[in-house]
C-alpha cells in the first residue's frame, strides 16, 4: 500500500472528499452490522468477511483504502467515525491510532489466540497474519551470487540502474525503521540517499508493480514482501514466472517480519460485534482461509494454523529481532523518507 504521512494536518478536505470514493456504506449503530475500514488486500478481506457473515449473521460494510489514508481519516472523524473495526497490512498505523487513544482494549481471549510478541504491546489490537521482506530478482539480469547479503549493500554503486523500489509503500517503512534501529539516523539517511540514486528510473508506486516489472525484466531486483511473488505465480502460472525470491542474511536489518492486525475503535457503537469480528480473525476457520483457502499467501499466526502454501515455512524464517514496539508508528521512518525525497 502506498504511504502518505500519518500526520493529520492538512488532510481534512482530502479525507472528506475521499469518503465518497471508498467502497461500502456507513452503518453506524445499525443492529447486526459493523463497518470495517480495511487497508488489507481486498481478496483476503472479502473471503474473511463472507465467512464471518455466514457464521454470525452480522453484516460487514467494508470501506477499503490505503491503511495510512484510513488511519488519518479515523483521526479526523474522531468520536464520530462510522468505523467499528480497523484492519491493516502493517502494525504502524495501528500503533499510531493507539497512541491517539482511539482504540478499545481487545478481549484477553482474542489476544491469547496469537503469540503475544506479535500483538499490540498495550493490548489494543491483535495480530492476524505475518509477512517477511525478501529480494525479488530476475536471473536473466542478475545472478543469485550477485545479490546483496545485507539490505545495506543495496547502497553500493554496482546496483545503480538495477534496483526497483516502492518507497511510498507502507510495507517499506518497517525496513527503514529496522535500518534506523540497527545503524542510527546518519547511516540511514546516507543509505536512503544511495538507494534512491540506485533506483532512479525504477521507483514504483507499490510492491505489485515491482513484482510484475522484475518478473518481466524491466528491473533486475527489488524489495517486496514474499507473498506478492506467490500471488503473481498463482495468477499467471509457474511457467510465466521469470523471477525468483531470495532472503537477506539471517537477522539482517532488511529481513523484517511485519504483522497485519486489527483493532476495535473506541468510538464504535457496536463494540460487542466488533469484538466478535476480531475474535473471528484469529480463529481457526479464518486462519485457515489466510493459510490456504485464498490467494493471501501471508502467514497465519494464530490458533496454531500453518500455511499450506509452497513457501518457506514460518518456523524456518530468520528475521531481524526488531519488535512490534520497536517498529512503533513509523513516524521516524516517514520523516527520513521525506528527508531523502522519497515521499
Amino acid at each position: 500500500m502506498t504511504a502518505a504521512t500519518l500526520a493529520v494536518a492538512g488532510l481534512l478536505a482530502a479525507t472528506m472528499t475521499g469518503c465518497s470514493a471508498l467502497s461500502g456504506s456507513a452503518s453506524t449503530g445499525d443492529a447486526n452490522s459493523i463497518t470495517l475500514y480495511s487497508g488489507q488486500h481486498p481478496q483476503t478481506t472479502q473471503k474473511l468477511v463472507t465467512a464471518f457473515e455466514k457464521q454470525t449473521g452480522v453484516k460487514v460494510n467494508v470501506r477499503s483504502d490505503d491503511e495510512d489514508v484510513l488511519a488519518d481519516q479515523i483521526v479526523t472523524e474522531g468520536g464520530h467515525s462510522p468505523a467499528d473495526v480497523f484492519y491493516t497490512e502493517n502494525s504502524p498505523p495501528l500503533e499510531f491510532l493507539q497512541g491517539k487513544g482511539l482504540l478499545s482494549a481487545v478481549r484477553s481471549s482474542t489476544l491469547a489466540a496469537t503469540p503475544s510478541k506479535y500483538n499490540s504491546p498495550q493490548g489494543d489490537w491483535v495480530a492476524v497474519s505475518a509477512r517477511v521482506s525478501v529480494l525479488i530478482y530476475n536471473p536473466r539480469l542478475i545472478s543469485k551470487t550477485q545479490l546483496p547479503a545485507s539490505v545495506m549493500q543495496l547502497a553500493e554503486p554496482k546496483y545503480q540502474g538495477k534496483l526497483a523500489l516502492a518507497a511510498g509503500e507502507t510495507d517499506f517503512q518497517p525496513i527503514v525503521t529496522s535500518v534506523l534501529h540497527a545503524h542510527g539516523k546518519a547511516a540511514t539517511v546516507k543509505w536512503l540517499n544511495a538507494v534512491k540514486a540506485n533506483a532512479a528510473g525504477h521507483i514504483y508506486p507499490d510492491n505489485e508493480t515491482i513484482t510484475s516489472d522484475v518478473n518481466r525484466g524491466s528491473a533486475a531486483l527489488g524489495i517486496i514482501n514474499q507473498y506478492y511473488w506467490y500471488r503473481l505465480r498463482a495468477e499467471i502460472g509457474a511457467g510465466a514466472m521469470h523471477s525468483k525470491i531470495a532472503y537477506f542474511a539471517p537477522h539482517d536489518p532488511g529481513y523484517v517480519l511485519d504483522v497485519s492486525g486489527a483493532a476495535v475503535l473506541k468510538s464504535s457503537k457496536n463494540q460487542a460485534d466488533a469484538q466478535r469480528f476480531l475474535a473471528f480473525l484469529v480463529s481457526k476457520p479464518a486462519q485457515e482461509i489466510i493459510g490456504g483457502h485464498s490467494l493471501s499467501y501471508e502467514y497465519p499466526i494464530a490458533s496454531g494454523v500453518t500455511t499450506v502454501a509452497p513457501e518457506t515455512p514460518f518456523s524456518q524464517l530468520q528475521p531481524n529481532s526488531i519488535t512490534i514496539g520497536d517498529l512503533g508508528t513509523g513516524s521516524a521512518a516517514i520523516a527520513l523518507l521525506r528527508q531523502a525525497g522519497l515521499l
